[in-house]
């Protein structure tokens, strides 16, 4: 039943709670500007497991009017001492996110939580006992499940798991956190601020000890019942095929123990071991934020605005498209080592196979496998490159006759079969009837090379980007690791190799071949020389020419974490450098990483800076060449560039020319997609006949398909386009190239390129540094080859 918000004001000053009344806890939320606002009212589920429970509905603007659609829900938990009153302060700020496009409409529910003297940890208590606080009431069963049975047959909102998520701080974060986790059939998401968990036991001067919540017949807290009920339980039971996402925040001045041995039980350091924690769990995305601030609402309010941007992009009312892609895999942990079309229009791929597979006995911890496929995707022929040891495989292209050149690293012989203690970079050739011509391994016998990417140098070799760790061909270490340039010639011998590097950690993670030499690109921990060191990690990229001499170099870089992931020439030997930026390299960040497409000329200069993506994480990976002098960006996302499908989605994003971003393809699983489970990319692209293909890392199915266990690999297509929007006219530019000169040669300033232009969409559409209004309309695309069907949202990019 629902009350008036006067009549519930006066039960709770019947009850001898003060109710604070201010702008943010008004029936009507206005935001600043003339805009439609939503409701407050409050309304009395009667029969729970509880009794009744009191809450406090938020309906947004148009619900009476719209009477066909079904919104999603947000269920709000209030504080340890609270009532349903404290939530209501963040009406204004959903009028303003809803009306701005940042959010989607939706049904706010902000249940009250009376028992125990307000502190039952929205647990089902077992407590029988005669404290001054009351016996234990099953709290838990009666919002997370009666409650939302109420809701759903009292407004119109959509009944399904994946159009729910439930918030809360402190008490209630902690409330959220376990709703989150022991009812995956009801929730997708969770919002947990400063969380009040405790792992493995609350310290003894906790409140959590005193109210019941954990407690069992007479004893007020029981210690195995807390066990029970925390949030490492939950794991050992949690169901990866329902995924969870959880955005997390705390603030940064917390209580502080004085207890130097409880010190590890601070907020901020527990909701530090709890993001640690679930992160790496099968079936969980998570994002933690930690602010400037304690135990209040200076950092709840805006931890709240961050996070229901966050979490409104992943709720949908209506089932995501499926994914149909193929999927290999073995009951082990596999990845992709990358795809290549052959001559006739079929393809070679490479899986990084963790356990046995399709009649394949596995040699070592992991063997890379080359499966030759014709145009109907039927097996020719698959050749191993395998050792005793760990063996994995990081790009496949064709060299001389259409002999296939496979590179990566392994821990073993390959030729041999025997294990090593280190592991070598090597580069093979398998003829087009599957039998290895050459394989040539290197590196420092006492010391880790990998090569992490390789490209045709046009005259039946290859170059080999990595890194070493050591000596590599007997040049001295600069630091903790080098990167390392290799050229191989058609029957495998090293023409010359080059290793680069500064005092950090430095890494090769891309190469590409030009007409006057070859562009390599990676990552840098304290400066590549040459450049100037402008934060943690700066991207890099430079040129040799053909005989290895360095003729330019120059920073990817802003005060933040970057790296340059990627690398693909044009026709017009343009080089573009795809990563990813926790800072501004474009005009604008737009939140977490960012994806950063940066276009040099031969000389190396900056011709234009695309900064685009969501609020949330999204990392540039790879390109592949489209038409009229554009490309196509593959990355992953948290968020929603596209239709988002859950944890972590593979997208595919065109630029024009002028590196203007047009309407983004979204593709993947309900779990994670492209990247592992510490955000390391493994995506693989490569240019084809009917578009280009696509292989990378999944821990999810597709359509028809089960996930076979850990990591599995995904091969589909996907059309190649520069369209910059739906109307085929441009919008707004990228941002100029203003960054700083190259160096030729000797030591000097690199820079990335900044400008002046319009900001960024607030909110986790996708946005881009200095683009103008775009629309994308609704537009279902049939993926070529596997039929993959994607949906692409209505966006909208704002300017200035």
């Amino acid at each position: 039943m629902k009350q008036s918000l006067p009549s519930l004001r006066a039960r709770l000053r019947h009850a001898g709670v003060i109710l604070a009344v201010a702008v943010g806890l008004s029936i009507t939320a206005v935001p600043a500007h003339a805009a439609d606002t939503g409701t407050l009212s409050v309304g009395t589920a009667p029969a729970t497991a509880a009794g009744e429970v009191d809450y406090t509905v938020y309906l947004p603007a148009g619900y009476d009017t719209d009477t066909e659609r079904r919104y999603p829900t947000l269920y709000l938990l209030h504080g340890r001492g609270d009532t349903q009153a404290a939530w209501q302060q963040v009406a204004g700020d959903l009028d303003e996110m809803i009306d701005e496009g940042q959010i989607q409409p939706m049904v706010v529910v902000m249940p009250d939580a009376p028992w125990n003297d307000r502190g039952n940890w929205y647990t089902d208590s077992l407590y029988t006992g005669d404290a001054s606080t009351g016996a234990g009431v099953a709290v838990e069963t009666a919002l997370a499940a009666d409650l939302v049975a109420h809701v759903d047959a009292t407004y119109r909102t959509a009944a399904d798991r994946e159009a729910r998520a439930v918030g809360g701080y402190s008490m209630g974060g902690a409330g959220a956190l376990r709703f989150a986790l022991a009812h995956q059939d009801t929730f997708s998401a969770a919002i947990v601020l400063s969380p009040a968990t405790y792992v493995p036991q609350p310290p003894p001067d906790s409140s959590v000890r005193d109210y019941g919540a954990f407690g069992v017949e007479n004893e007020l807290f029981d210690a195995d019942r807390y066990t029970a009920l925390s949030y490492p339980a939950s794991l050992e039971t949690f169901d990866p095929a329902l995924p969870v996402h959880l955005f997390i925040a705390v603030g940064d001045d917390e209580w502080a123990n004085p207890d130097p041995a409880q010190a590890d039980h601070d907020l901020d350091f527990e909701a530090a071991r709890l993001y640690n924690t679930v992160r790496r769990a099968p079936g969980i995305t998570a994002e933690l934020r930690v602010l400037d601030g304690g135990h209040d609402w200076d950092v709840w309010q805006p931890a709240f605005r961050e996070a229901i941007v966050d979490v409104s992009q992943r709720l949908r009312t209506a089932p995501a498209e499926g994914w149909d892609a193929e999927l290999f895999g073995s009951t082990g942990d596999d990845r992709a080592g990358g795809i290549v079309e052959t001559a006739d229009g079929g393809h070679a791929m490479v899986l990084n196979l963790g356990a046995d597979w399709d009649g394949y006995a596995t040699a070592g911890n992991m063997d890379a496998l080359v499966v030759r496929r014709d145009p109907a995707g039927h097996e020719v022929w698959r050749h191993a490159l395998a050792s005793a040891g760990n063996d994995r495989a990081y790009g496949v292209v064709t060299g001389a006759d259409g002999t296939l050149l496979v590179a990566g690293y392994t821990r073993g012989d390959l030729e041999s079969g025997a294990a090593n203690e280190q592991d070598d970079g090597f580069v093979a050739a398998i003829g087009t009837g599957g039998t290895r011509a050459w394989t040539t391994q290197v590196g420092d016998p006492a010391a880790a090379d990998r090569f992490y990417a390789l490209a045709a140098d046009g005259a039946g070799g290859a170059y080999l980007a990595g890194y070493t760790s050591g000596s590599f061909a007997g040049e001295a270490s600069a630091g903790d690791k080098d990167a390392v340039l290799v050229r191989v010639g058609p029957a495998g011998d090293v023409l010359w190799s080059v290793q680069l590097g500064g005092s950090g950690e430095d890494k090769a993670l891309a190469v590409t071949p030009v007409d006057s030499g070859v562009v390599v690109a990676g990552v840098t921990g304290a400066g590549m020389p040459g450049t100037e060191h402008s934060g943690a990690g700066d991207g890099w990229v430079a040129q040799y020419d053909e005989d290895g001499a360095q003729t330019w170099i120059r920073a990817v870089a802003s005060p933040e974490n970057d790296m340059v992931s990627g690398l693909l020439t044009l026709a017009d030997q343009t080089v573009l450098a795809v990563g990813h930026s926790r800072g501004t390299i474009g005009a604008h960040h737009l939140g977490d990483n960012d994806i950063v497409v940066q276009a040099l000329d031969q000389d190396g200069q900056v011709l234009w800076t695309t900064q685009t993506g969501t609020t949330t994480d999204d990392r540039g990976v790879s390109a592949v060449a489209g038409p009229g002098g554009g490309a196509t960006i593959l990355a992953t996302t948290y968020g929603a560039i596209g239709e988002p499908h859950g944890g972590v989605d593979v997208a595919a994003i065109p630029l024009d020319a002028a590196g203007t971003p047009g309407a983004a393809l979204q593709l993947g699983s309900v779990e994670r997609d492209g990247a592992d489970e510490w955000d390391e990319a493994n995506l693989f692209a490569a240019p084809g006949s009917a578009g280009a293909w696509l292989t990378g890392l999944t821990f999810g199915g597709v359509d028809g398909q089960a996930n076979a266990g850990a990591g599995d690999v995904f091969v589909t297509t996907l059309p190649v386009t520069s369209d910059p929007g739906p109307s085929g006219e441009p919008t707004d530019g990228a941002t100029d190239g203003t960054g700083g000169t190259p160096t030729s040669g000797d030591p000097g300033t690199g820079g990335g390129a900044g400008s002046d232009a319009a900001g960024p969409e607030p909110g986790g559409d996708l946005a881009t540094t200095g683009a103008g209004p775009i629309m994308i309309g609704v537009l279902a695309l049939a993926l070529l080859g596997t039929g993959l069907a994607l949906v692409r949202r209505r966006l909208l990019l704002r300017g200035a």
